[in-house]
């Protein structure tokens, strides 16, 4: 029997009580419930139960997920950010510019790239393995890429790196930029923008998703809401139908385009970054696609520094926000604390109750990582990489932002690009073998193309 991960309902309900819980619900009832009829609350790791569960608990399971089901983002606009996630008053857009962006922007896709990268033999691992397995090697404080040379048997054994990654992923072996979902998601919101332009709706995002993304690529809140379009069910309802991953990370990996799409517009890129988010995440699933988006637009404009950028992408996420609150703290901690294991520490402490892929930790690692480098590219993705996580997706995260601010490619240390080899595999038709240099012309063009748009809206008629 094929255990199908991230789908099942009886390994969908222990994430769901969680969830629930986080949102203020008294679900102790139906916990009681669950574990009194044999359920479980701790799935594996991979997202489902190892054995197939008895038929009278999957029958229960989509009993009680109907049950948790929450009605609170039901009927949300698709056509901009709604009454949940608009931007605060004062968030103006600066104005934009495009001048160098195809230099920033080719710099910003390297470094999505090698970050992504960096983190991607120790994704999964607790924070322990990856410090151990780093020190193995003296590598640590984190400066380059991991290896496998010279790590004992027994400490191979105790932390395995990541098998789906470990062969294309360690110094001795990357040989251009292997496939991921980080660098995936850009490449279709690309073809989002080049298919329905900047006013794209949820829809879209949906019917191209069906039509370009296959679906064993999709992990989590995007695997639930995969399947819910399959079902028939439309957007938003994708994101809420027994789908208890709606706050975790995925429409914050999302957000690289609409950001890069939107120079010095941070506003117009969260309202971009909402209308793809909203298929697939609620509340601080969505906020951290915002803040990534603002920050990232932020810093696609060429001005102001990695401070600078972070406070403006908090302007369109609400102040009283869980997620507003964990980013805040976590740029208070790395602006105080000359050690950054101790910054991790206090964070892992903090937030370490959610699961390894929910945006809260991760989104505060980020800014912590992003905030204690100054922006410095490789001090921003080995420290986002080094907090633990989602290790991957924050080196990506981390990456694109201290690419945006290097400005260039050539500013960019040359150990971190040359494995690269200007190359990316993807499953997304055509774009297999893609050099980043290309990628960079086609955002480029893009971008110009949202700003002549937003140019010829807002020029008063004659």
């Amino acid at each position: 029997m094929i255990r199908l991960t991230w789908v099942q309902p009886e390994d969908l309900v222990g994430h769901e009580l969680r969830q629930a819980e986080e949102e203020g619900h008294d679900v102790s009832a139906v916990r009681s419930r669950w574990l009194a009829a044999g359920g479980h609350l701790a799935p594996s790791r991979a997202g489902a139960s190892p054995t197939p569960p008895a038929p009278h608990l999957r029958v229960l399971a989509v009993q009680l997920l109907d049950e948790l089901s929450s009605p609170l983002w039901a009927g949300v606009p698709q056509g901009g950010t709604g009454g949940h996630n608009a931007p605060l008053p004062g968030a103006k857009p600066a104005a934009s510019t495009t001048r160098g962006l195809r230099h920033r922007l080719h710099a910003a896709w390297l470094g999505r790239a090698a970050g992504c990268l960096l983190g991607k033999p120790v994704e999964k691992l607790p924070l322990t393995g990856i410090r151990s397995l780093a020190k193995a090697t003296g590598n640590w404080p984190l400066t380059t890429w991991f290896t496998e040379r010279g790590v004992p048997q027994d400490l191979r054994k105790a932390h395995p790196w990541n098998k789906r990654s470990a062969q294309t992923s360690l110094a001795e072996n990357i040989d251009g930029m292997p496939e991921d979902d980080d660098l995936n998601y850009p490449l279709l919101n690309l073809r989002l923008l080049q298919r329905h332009g900047r006013d794209f709706t949820t829809t879209d995002v949906a019917k191209l998703w069906l039509d370009e993304l296959p679906a064993a690529r999709t992990f989590t809140a995007e695997r639930i809401a995969y399947r819910n379009l399959l079902n028939g069910i439309e957007p938003p309802h994708t994101a809420t139908h027994h789908n208890p991953f709606r706050e975790w990370i995925g429409a914050l990996i999302r957000a690289d385009v609409h950001g890069w799409t939107h120079p010095g517009a941070p506003t117009a890129a969260a309202d971009s970054a909402y209308r793809d988010a909203c298929l697939t995440h609620t509340a601080n699933g969505v906020y951290g696609a915002m803040f990534a988006a603002a920050t990232i637009a932020e810093a696609a404009a060429g001005t102001g520094d990695v401070h600078h950028c972070l406070r403006t992408g908090l302007t369109v996420v609400p102040p009283d926000s869980r997620l507003s609150r964990a980013i805040r703290h976590a740029i208070q901690l790395a602006t105080e604390t000359t050690d950054f294991d101790q910054v991790v520490d206090d964070l892992h402490a903090a937030y370490g109750h959610h699961h390894w892929v929910h945006v809260i930790p991760n989104a505060a690692l980020l800014s912590a990582a992003l905030t204690h480098a100054e922006g410095d590219f490789t001090g921003s993705i080995t420290r986002a990489v080094s907090g633990g996580w989602d290790t991957d997706s924050n080196g990506a995260t981390a990456g694109s932002i201290a690419g945006l601010l290097a400005g260039h490619p050539d500013a960019l240390p040359d150990r971190w690009t040359s494995p690269l080899k200007n190359r990316l595999a993807s499953s997304v038709p055509g774009f297999d073998g893609t050099g980043f240099d290309t990628l960079a012309d086609l955002t480029t063009e893009l971008a110009e193309s949202v700003e002549l748009a937003q140019e010829t809206q807002e020029r008063p008629h004659p």
